[in-house]
């Protein structure tokens, strides 16, 4: 993290609040402090706020706010944060089948790491994970926590059509795909529970700050539970205040 917070010129309309230039709990606590802050206590002329793992787009109109004075606000938003506490935790629990056709790219992640596959799965499952923004397409969840003991690159040729509820690995990376989209992510798993449903509000059911566990599950069970889904008879396992695992 920074010591002083940099407000950069991002075009006429927008700037960027960058509190660090690494990727960290720390660093995306306080972005998220930022926005809350910002949600509730309106700054006249912000049209949209938009986080990513270490920085804030903020999109303002220059007819109603000039960008020195903006910073300005900006700065005493940043100063009110000093005395903010961490939300509860909240952990969500995410059946994830692995391998086969579930997780074609599965081997490969082992191969690669010199694992095999039932390592790959005990490393992926064995710790909780930062959803640090959402991004790509609707509800798509970037997690941060990831051991480095399974980090693989992205393939080389992007998959056309991946499957709602997939899991991947790309780089440090591990993320999970809620609706059917291209991508490039090494799949090794699969979850039947829906990370985006538009009609519903919210649509989206993970958000910046939550946690997610991955629960290994074979495949009769991920059928069980998808149909149990499909019926509206599933319940999501939701864990408020929890304690992170960070890995073994």
């Amino acid at each position: 993290m920074y010591k002083e917070t940099k407000y950069i010129v991002a075009g006429d309309k927008s700037l960027v609040v960058e509190f660090g230039n690494s990727i960290s709990p720390g660093i995306n606590a306080k972005i998220r402090s930022m926005v809350e802050v910002l949600d509730t206590e309106k700054i006249e002329g912000i049209n949209e706020i938009i986080p990513t793992y270490r920085s804030i787009l903020v999109l303002y109109d220059p007819l109603i706010i000039g960008f020195k004075e903006l910073v300005e606000k900006l700065k005493i938003k940043e100063n009110d944060l000093k005395d903010s506490k961490e939300s509860e935790i909240t952990i969500i629990e995410l059946p994830t089948v692995y391998g086969g056709e579930y997780g074609p790219d599965i081997d490969f992640v082992a191969k690669h790491n010199n694992l095999t596959r039932d390592q790959v799965i005990d490393i992926h499952s064995s710790r909780d994970y930062l959803v640090y923004m959402l991004g790509f397409t609707p509800g798509f969840s970037y997690l941060g926590g990831m051991s480095e003991e399974i980090e693989t690159p992205r393939l080389q040729t992007p998959r056309t059509k991946i499957p709602a509820g997939s899991t991947g690995i790309a780089g440090k990376q591990t993320g999970i795909y809620p609706i059917d989209s291209p991508g490039g992510w090494q799949l090794i798993g699969r979850t039947p529970v829906k990370l985006y449903t538009p009609l519903e509000d919210p649509p989206v059911l993970l958000n910046a700050g939550d946690y997610v566990r991955f629960v290994p599950v074979d495949e009769k069970e991920y059928l069980d539970i998808l149909r149990k889904i499909e019926k509206d008879e599933y319940k999501i396992n939701i864990i408020e205040g929890g304690e992170v695992r960070e890995g073994d």
